[in-house]
């Protein structure tokens, strides 16, 4: 096992910052992406954060993740946590423990949101909290939890 833990970002979460920021927040990707390497290093872990708008993108960096020996995925799929098989498939066919993260608690949302496939596999759910989501999850690798 690496000391590197895969940060995955789903469609449209490149336009954090200026997408809906009364829903998302206005911090950006890039500064999330700021503070969990500085969180990370604080632990001995490096960060290895992606984005693509593409579902199977996503599956490949969670083979990728598992092939390479990480020690944990953050995930936040976005929209294809409520429609994507093919990650929840993935996410079981790998022993890499994956979080999943969101920005928003989609329990609060849209009613087609309260389904997640991605939960069904995840080895923990951190939503609701708006950037520092991404900060608890990575506690919960951190701690030993996940």
């Amino acid at each position: 096992m690496t000391d590197k833990v895969y940060v995955l970002n789903g469609p449209n979460l490149n336009l954090l910052g200026l997408r809906e920021p009364e829903i998302y927040g206005s911090t950006t990707l890039d500064e999330i992406a700021g503070t969990l390497e500085d969180k990370a290093r604080e632990h001995g872990l490096s960060i290895d954060m992606r984005q693509t708008n593409h579902e199977g993108m996503l599956v490949d960096w969670l083979h990728e993740a598992q092939a390479e020996g990480a020690r944990a995925v953050l995930l936040n799929a976005a929209a294809y946590t409520h429609t994507s098989i093919a990650l929840l498939d993935a996410i079981k066919a790998i022993t890499t423990p994956v979080v999943e993260v969101h920005l928003s608690n989609p329990k609060t949302r849209e009613e087609f949101r309260h389904l997640s496939y991605v939960g069904m596999a995840a080895a923990k759910t951190v939503e609701g909290h708006g950037a520092a989501s991404y900060t608890i999850a990575l506690d919960a690798v951190v701690s030993g939890e996940v």
